[in-house]
C-alpha cells in the first residue's frame, strides 16, 4: 500500500523571497549549504541565473560529485545559489528579459496577446540587487570564502553574467557566460568591454561556452519545416562567434584569465546541464 504522497525535496535547500516592494516583484532565492561545519575560510558558492531552470542541476552535481574529490577533481563542497523568480515555470522571460539586458533598453511587442509589453535594459538595477542585498543576506546566512565566489548565466544570463563582469569585476572571482547573447541590441555589451578594457588590471577568472549546434542545425533540426528560419536565425545571432571573441578579448586584460570552450553535440537549450557540470569545474577543481 502507497503511503501519503509528499511534495519532493532538495536536502539541505530551502528558498525565501527577496527584494520585492512597491515598485517590483521580489526574486525567489534557493539557498543550498552542505552538510556539516564550514571550511575555515567559508563555503565557496556558485550563484546561478534562472535559478528555477539550473539550481536543482548545480545542488545534485555538488552532492553527487564534492564527496569524491578523488574521482572528480573537486576540491570543496560548495554553496549554491539560486537567482529566480516567484513562478513554477522555468523561466520568467518577461522578468529575465529586463533584469539581464544592459541599458538603454528597448520595448517590444508582448509575447502573447493580454501580456506586457517586454521592456529590456535593467541589467544596472539587478546587478545593485545581487550585489547590495543577495549576497549581504547569503552571507548573512552562512559563511561564504571570498576567494571563491562565482556567477552562471546562460543566453540572457550570460549576456548579464558579462555585462556584470565589465562594470563590477570585483564582485565575483569566477564568471560563467554560457551561450551569452552578445549580439542583443546592436552589440551593446561591447561598449561595457571597452571600459574595462581601458581600466586598471582586473583580477579575475572567466569562462565562456557555446553547444557545437549553435552555429549548424543539429541533425535532427536539418530537415525541419523550420530549417531555413532557424539558419538565418543562428547566422544572426552568431552565438559560438562572438564568444570567442569575447574570451579572446578578456583574456589580454592584465589580470583576468579568460577562455572559451565549444560543447560537443548540443544546442543552445541542450547545452545547459553540461554547462553547469562545467561551470563547477571551472571553480571547484583541483589546481594541477
Amino acid at each position: 500500500m502507497a503511503g501519503p504522497d509528499e511534495p519532493v525535496r532538495l536536502p539541505g535547500a530551502i528558498s525565501f523571497d527577496l527584494g520585492g516592494d512597491g515598485q517590483r516583484a521580489p526574486w525567489r532565492i534557493t539557498l543550498y549549504v552542505p552538510p556539516g561545519e564550514a571550511p575555515p575560510a567559508g563555503w565557496p558558492v556558485l550563484y546561478l541565473l534562472d535559478g528555477n531552470a539550473v539550481t536543482a542541476t548545480a545542488i545534485d552535481i555538488e552532492r553527487v560529485q564534492a564527496p569524491y574529490p578523488d574521482a572528480t577533481g573537486i576540491r570543496s563542497r560548495f554553496a549554491v545559489v539560486g537567482i529566480g523568480y516567484p513562478t513554477d515555470g522555468a523561466y520568467d522571460s518577461v522578468r529575465r528579459s529586463w533584469d539581464y539586458t544592459p541599458p538603454p533598453g528597448r520595448s517590444y511587442p508582448p509575447q502573447r496577446p493580454g501580456a506586457p509589453e517586454v521592456q529590456t535594459g535593467g541589467a544596472e538595477a539587478f546587478l545593485r540587487f545581487v550585489t547590495e542585498e543577495l549576497k549581504p543576506e547569503v552571507e548573512r546566512r552562512c559563511r561564504i570564502d571570498p576567494s571563491r565566489q562565482a556567477l552562471f548565466g546562460h543566453s540572457f544570463g550570460g549576456l548579464f553574467v558579462l555585462y556584470a563582469l565589465a562594470n563590477l569585476p570585483a564582485a565575483f572571482t569566477h564568471w560563467i557566460a554560457a551561450s551569452p547573447s552578445v549580439y542583443w541590441e546592436d552589440l551593446v555589451l561591447l561598449k561595457s568591454i571597452e571600459r574595462l578594457e581601458k581600466g586598471p588590471p582586473v583580477r579575475a577568472d572567466a569562462l565562456l561556452l557555446a553547444g557545437a549546434y549553435e552555429e549548424e542545425l543539429a541533425p535532427f533540426q536539418r530537415d525541419a519545416p523550420d530549417r531555413e528560419a532557424r539558419l538565418n536565425r543562428l547566422s544572426s545571432a552568431r552565438i559560438v562567434e562572438l564568444a570567442r571573441v569575447v574570451a579572446d578579448r578578456l583574456d589580454k586584460i592584465p589580470g583576468l584569465a579568460s577562455q572559451f570552450r565549444l560543447i560537443p553535440g548540443r544546442t543552445h537549450m541542450t547545452v545547459l546541464p553540461e554547462a553547469v557540470n562545467d561551470a563547477v569545474a571551472f571553480v571547484m577543481h583541483r589546481s594541477e
